[in-house]
């Protein structure tokens, strides 16, 4: 935005800029914010550019900048001059002039007065090769000159503070003699300078990051009593102006690069010196010396098996090769811009715990490219201890990665060590980031949280106060899962293969396929305060100290309860995973174009009411989220080329007028539709609430076609109760709340009447309506009614849940080549194993250690029987498929 205060003057660079400035400034990615701050800024008065240590390369940088931008230009800066901007000849002569600080003060002034903007440096940096004495080095002289000139003009002066980080390196606690000759990489002299700046540019690398701007004239109305009150020295003044400025200067730069890196020696004794860790310690050791020692030894040992120790120039190279590999294998990577920006907030507050969903061993990778590529710090991602072989344990803990055990139990040493480590690394302000399933889902759907690391994270949290942690759920969806094969090898049965190298070496052709797209949301960032408040509202958030047990477990399962539903809430509905629905709909496996867009058209208006977010490509238009049918037949294709769809040419040829009029005609392998379904779980979270009441209505009793709302909302419940461990609805909301919410929603569509307790359906298309949400559940109500026929095997010995699932896979083919079951994606482990915890608390069933048996009420060929008829009495819907 240019005002009248903006002097329009003419400017061509030197010849040696042009070429510089055209081969080394252009890679600088600069901050939205700080353009938009500088064009407000200058709206409202004039600005002055305030960077932290004199910097030849942050000067030229400046000016190339504003002048691209059409910002206000530079026209001083302290300690250097302009001369570097002049053409040649007369540069270098006004170089060679000497200068005075009262010919800086003066210009400074001018220069103010005029409207025109200027360049601060705060401070230089102390090193060995630093030539200048001190006393001109400071920024003092010319803020004191900047409070004199607001003080005499009525525009506001503005300091913008700005910050170039040229190196992503975590800084040392440590100093060596190449920070003494050249500075520190916190504070760098010119010659560490162009050296950061000539390895960086080319990566990509190298940011500009603005803070949040000091605007004088209200600073000396609020800080000094009104611009002519000179009660206040103006040193006094200067010094709250340079803390403010330098703390939000740090504050930028912390947000790039995260906090300080100290050495592993200093680590290992700050955690060993844990107050809780060392109570174990001593009550492990006893009072002896020797057992201390080996103790702690062993201590030191799990330390060294466990930390991370990140190193930049890995996690560069990582990002190269993720680029090259990785887009290779994914068509696009759509990050949710806005949800960058909020976590960029929180880094500049605090720390961050990162809480993404897990479907795939790119998640890390993916994790670490996207915060990389936005100039966010890196989390330090806790990975399970089996993927620390050789050589990927070494790349993983040099990319952040710190390792722990599945399960701690009964190794009280172990986890006092965890607990510790975390509490250390948290206090020294590192994010963290760790997968809340635990594991990668086989299924597609996330997995039931698991808190044991999350509270120990809270707990480390609570006892780092008053320091700010936001927890942030990320939502890493994928239209094809890499991991795909050897997820359909589990499901079917078979064994976990265990990562190793060689099974790296045997996947690599995997590498060479094309999955789709990858889609990333953030959900809405999170506080223990906020959390504290939706348990009681009207009490205070207290400390760790103050926190009985029972609170502390509130907070933690709310905790997880919220991330989960946050990322099922964000997670991006992406044409593969729609088509995937569509095609799942009929058990036959034989469905046309047309249907498969008007089956999108329809599942797309209900997840635009349910306000979900949608893959860029699906839709037209934000408002009106018309379904892209290019988008569809990309889908489409995908699947076609992955083998889990086959075009069927004779069905689509002229010949066969029914139905090549629809388009062509697609066969869906029953032996595809497992892959198919991992697809389709990525968004059936969202249909569930419906599909549940669908269900419960379409085969409740009926009287003169009408059901009873009271009959209804109870099948509803048992549904519930039955895909307790299947489905997570969300813990927002009551089950009464939920069934009226659904109940309601039927009828505003016109589907549903309502009168005197009863309900019927208005029309046959309504019917049909209700049967497609049915049909989502449907593989779910067969697999379980599978799982009910195993438990005849434990008519004859208890067996353990493993060996029972093999029975029912094994009795589930039998039932599917017999008819009995519809859907070929029935016959499913989790599915299985899902249905034997729901039976354990149904009674059904009871656990004796390991092994599985039937309860004595149940331990007849008769009750299983009846089991199964419970499951099969909800399965009527499938009578609609058309």
């Amino acid at each position: 935005m240019v005002t009248q205060h903006r002097p329009l003057i003419s400017y061509q660079p030197n010849p040696f800029l042009s070429w510089l400035y055209r081969h080394f400034f252009d890679h600088i990615s600069v901050d939205e914010g700080w353009v938009y701050a500088v064009r407000a800024a200058e709206a409202r008065g004039t600005v002055v550019y305030t960077l932290r240590n004199l910097s030849v390369i942050d000067f030229l940088a400046l000016d190339y900048l504003t002048k691209k931008l059409q910002l206000p230009q530079v026209r001083f800066a302290n300690d250097l001059g302009l001369w570097l901007l002049e053409p040649m000849g007369r540069g270098w002569l006004l170089a060679l002039r000497s200068r005075t600080p009262a010919d800086d003060v003066r210009d400074l002034r001018q220069t103010l007065e005029m409207g025109s903007s200027a360049a601060l440096f705060l401070k230089r940096p102390a090193y060995l090769l630093e030539s200048k004495s001190r006393g001109k080095t400071e920024g003092d002289l010319y803020l004191h000159t900047i409070l004199e000139t607001q003080r005499s003009i009525s525009r506001p002066i503005l300091l913008i503070p700005q910050v170039f980080i040229w190196s992503k390196h975590h800084d040392k606690s440590q100093l060596n003699l190449l920070d003494a000759l050249l500075g520190t990489r916190e504070w760098p002299g010119n010659i560490r300078t162009v050296a950061q700046f000539l390895y960086n540019y080319r990566h990509r690398d190298v940011v500009l990051r603005a803070g949040e701007p000091i605007d004088i004239q209200a600073f000396l109305a609020q800080e000094g009593g009104g611009l002519q009150d000179r009660s206040i020295a103006d040193e006094v003044l200067i010094r709250r102006i340079t803390y403010s400025l330098l703390r939000r200067l740090e504050r930028e730069r912390k947000a790039v690069i995260g906090p300080m890196q100290k050495p592993q020696d200093r680590l290992h004794e700050e955690v060993i010196r844990s107050p809780k860790l060392q109570k174990i310690i001593r009550d492990m050791a006893g009072g002896g010396e020797e057992p201390r020692r080996v103790m702690i030894g062993r201590v030191r040992s799990i330390l060294r098996g466990m930390e991370a120790t990140p190193n930049i120039h890995l996690i560069s190279v990582l990002r190269d090769i993720f680029e090259h590999i990785g887009f290779h294998m994914y068509s696009n990577l759509e990050v949710d811009r806005e949800g960058i920006e909020r976590i960029r907030q929180a880094t500049r507050e605090g720390a961050l715990v990162v809480l993404p969903s897990h479907k795939s061993h790119f998640d890390y990778f993916i994790l670490m490219y996207i915060f990389y590529q936005n100039h966010l710090p890196l989390p330090l991602i806790a990975s399970g201890d089996n993927l620390r072989f050789f050589p990927l344990g070494s790349i993983f803990r040099r990319a952040g990665a710190f390792f722990i055990r599945r399960s701690f139990r009964g190794d009280r040493l172990y986890h006092a060590v965890v607990d510790a480590y975390i509490r250390r690394v948290i206090k020294d302000g590192w994010s963290l980031a760790f997968f809340l399933e635990g594991g990668r889902s086989r299924t597609g759907k996330l997995l039931p949280a698991k808190v044991g690391l999350l509270s120990m994270v809270v707990d480390a949290v609570l006892a780092s106060r008053p320091q700010s942690v936001y927890f942030c759920p990320i939502s890493i969806g994928y239209e094809r899962l890499v991991e795909e094969r050897s997820f359909i090898h589990e499901i079917l049965g078979g064994d976990k293969t265990k990562e190793s190298i060689h099974g790296i070496l045997t996947s690599l052709n995997l590498l060479l396929r094309r999955y789709g797209k990858i889609n990333v949301q953030f959900g809405e960032v999170l506080t223990l305060d906020c959390i504290s408040k939706e348990i009681d509202p009207n009490g205070a958030s207290p400390s760790l100290m103050e926190m009985t047990p029972t609170r502390r477990r509130a907070i933690v399962n709310r905790l997880s309860y919220r991330v989960m539903d946050e990322i099922n809430r964000v997670t991006a509905v992406t044409p593969a995973a729609l088509v995937a629905i569509s095609l799942l709909l009929d058990s036959k496996g034989i469905v046309t174009h047309q249907s498969i867009l008007s089956r999108c058209e329809f599942f797309g208006e209900v997840l635009q009411d349910l306000g979900s977010r949608f893959s860029p490509n699906l839709v037209y238009e934000e408002g009106f989220r018309t379904i892209r049918s290019s988008a569809i037949q990309e889908a489409c294709d995908l699947f076609i080329r992955a083998g889990h769809l086959e075009l069927d040419r004779a069905s689509s040829s002229p010949s066969n007028a029914s139905l090549s009029s629809q388009g062509p005609v697609y066969i869906v392998p029953s032996t595809a539709r497992i892959a198919l379904d991992l697809s389709k779980n990525f968004i059936l979270h969202f249909f569930i609430p419906r599909a549940l009441f669908a269900t419960a209505l379409l085969t409740a009793p009926q009287s003169d076609q009408k059901m009873e709302v009271d009959v209804v909302s109870e099948r509803v419940q048992s549904l519930l109760h039955l895909f307790n461990y299947e489905f997570q609805p969300s813990r927002g909301i009551s089950y009464e709340a939920l069934i009226v919410r659904e109940k309601d929603h039927f009828i505003r569509e016109g589907n549903l009447r309502e009168k005197e307790g009863s309900l019927w359906l208005a029309s046959s298309d309504a019917r049909e309506k209700l049967v497609m949400y049915t049909k989502l559940i449907l593989n779910f109500l067969e697999g379980y009614r599978v799982a009910a026929r195993s438990l005849t095997f434990l008519l004859r010995t208890p067996l353990t849940s493993q060996e029972l699932v093999k029975r029912a896979i094994s009795i589930g083919e039998k039932m599917f080549h017999a008819g009995e079951i519809t859907y070929r994606e029935a016959i499913h482990r989790s599915i299985f194993e899902n249905a034997y915890s729901a039976f354990l608390d149904e009674g059904y069933i009871v656990r004796d250690k390991d092994d599985l048996t039937l309860a004595q009420s149940y331990a007849s060929l008769e009750t299983i029987r009846t089991v199964e008829q419970r499951i099969a009495s909800f399965e009527m819907g499938k009578e609609g498929e058309h």
